[in-house]
């Protein structure tokens, strides 16, 4: 959603300002355009070249760009931008910002602004804790400015300590959350992801390749065009960072099983992106089995089927998506799931397609529904959630 936003992007005197470069280059992947404006202590930490060579623009850091009498117009630039992210934002600018004083550019352009302002603080654990620091922060959202800093989310307290300068990759998430229509807003989805282990016994279990990706990507897009998210997570180490992200972490296909059967009554839509085990251990060894002879038998059960379960308790003003992961006859057998768990349409995998499926962070599907078929290119799993909710919201128009 950041395609064709500008973003001013203003840079302080702190150590963290060598991410300034990954900020750049994750906004103009967006489709971003970005305007580089640098404190005179920034410049200290990263130099102009660096930044003007990234963005194809000239940095603007004083009043005056020449000794002709030309100047650098900070109202122009409020007037240009579509948001103004001040990353990283030390105490002392963050202190000028609540007070106005406007002894440099980038304060006087901040004063100027009239788009959003995101706020990225950075700064020792001491000096951020400080009071002083506090109340201007608490100034600085009673102005309307959006703080983005490590522990705003409901899970992203213990990644990154506190003053410590939030990452880029979840700073243009926001920004991106910001621009993102809310056509899920009030709406209550439920999503499954990543895989299910199966124990054989303490130290052995059965399972299978799914990282939780697709299933994460597809929960952080929700969350982003305003719905409340119910995620039914099995193991893995990635974790969802949205704060509109309720998680519920499971091991097993059974606990996966009541965890969705307990949460979809209360939802509106179910999207089941979890590569769930269709077998079982029928029998779970208490102790670490030795090894014995030349053979090992494990007897197997099916597990419960949870699309199945969630297809049979549909209402009539619910939606339910499920994948399929195919290696042959891959149309086929998703049309034959289509139907037979009463999914609404179906999002088809095929592990034919090169740098698609488990533990890529690349995908390709096809979309699949009682009327129509489309295929999608390869893409990454952010746009292909992206794909996936807006067929949901195109596909369903009493969500």
């Amino acid at each position: 959603m950041l395609k064709g936003k500008k973003i001013v992007l203003g840079i302080t005197g702190s150590i963290a300002a060598y991410k300034a470069c990954m900020l750049i280059r994750l906004l103009q992947k967006q489709g971003a355009e970005v305007q580089v404006v640098i404190t005179p202590a920034g410049k200290e930490f990263i130099t102009p070249l660096t930044l003007s060579t990234l963005t194809s623009k000239p940095v603007i850091s004083e009043f005056f760009s020449r000794r002709d009498g030309s100047w650098n117009s900070h109202v122009e630039l409020g007037l240009w931008a579509d948001a103004m992210l001040i990353a990283p934002a030390t105490a002392a600018t963050i202190g000028k910002m609540a007070h106005g004083i406007a002894d440099n550019m980038l304060i006087t352009t901040y004063l100027s602004m009239k788009a959003p302002i995101f706020v990225a603080p950075a700064m020792d654990l001491d000096m951020y804790a400080h009071p002083s620091t506090q109340e201007n922060l608490d100034t600085l959202r009673s102005h309307g400015n959006i703080i983005v800093e490590p522990g705003c989310g409901e899970l992203a307290s213990h990644l990154v300590g506190k003053g410590r300068m939030e990452e880029p990759e979840e700073i243009v998430r926001q920004l991106d959350d910001f621009f993102c229509n809310k056509d899920l807003q009030g709406k209550r989805i439920l999503i499954t992801a990543g895989p299910t282990y199966e124990k054989i016994d303490p130290v052995r279990f059965i399972g299978n390749y799914s990282s939780g990706k697709m299933g994460i990507a597809l929960a952080e897009e929700c969350a982003g065009r305003g719905a409340d998210v119910e995620l039914v997570l099995g193991p893995t180490s990635l974790m969802p960072r949205h704060k509109n992200i309720r998680l519920t972490r499971v091991e097993s296909a059974r606990q996966m099983f009541d965890a969705a059967v307990r949460l979809y009554p209360t939802c509106q839509a179910g999207i089941l992106s979890a590569a769930v085990a269709d077998f079982t251990p029928a029998h779970i060894e208490e102790k670490k089995m030795k090894r014995k002879g030349d053979e090992l038998l494990l007897h197997l059960q099916p597990t419960q089927d949870i699309a199945q379960a969630l297809g049979q308790m549909k209402t009539p003003e619910q939606k339910l998506i499920g994948f399929a992961l195919e290696t042959n006859d891959e149309v086929e057998h998703a049309k034959e799931k289509l139907q037979k768990k009463n999914f609404d349409f179906i999002v088809l995998n095929s592990l034919n397609d090169k740098e698609a499926g488990f533990l890529y962070d690349t995908n390709k599907v096809t979309v699949i529904a009682s009327d129509k078929v489309v295929n999608y290119p390869l893409k990454s799993k952010k746009e292909v959630a992206q794909d996936i909710i807006n067929e949901l919201c195109s596909f369903v128009h009493n969500l």
